[in-house]
């Protein structure tokens, strides 16, 4: 099983100011789904989701992209902490 969290925290790592606030956890859901949250420092969050939601869904794309040759499901949140 590969480990999509490392995928999504290598790609935010990338993408934030502040690297060291990023924070990726991963859980099982629901029906053998995986569930990973993104933390990342509030000023951040823009970059994350980016324009219309642009750059949040191209990293969901990547990731279920991965997870189709294992026949598994993935869900990508970021987790807006005020």
């Amino acid at each position: 099983m590969s480990d999509y969290r490392e995928l999504v925290e290598f790609i935010v790592r990338r993408l934030v100011t502040l690297p060291d606030q990023v924070s990726v956890t991963s859980e099982m859901g629901e029906g053998d789904v995986t569930l990973i949250s993104i933390t990342v420092a509030p000023e951040d969050v823009g970059r994350v989701i980016g324009k219309r939601g642009g750059t949040i869904n191209s990293i969901r794309l990547l990731t279920k992209a991965a997870a189709v040759k294992e026949n598994v499901r993935v869900d990508v949140d970021i987790v807006e902490n005020q």
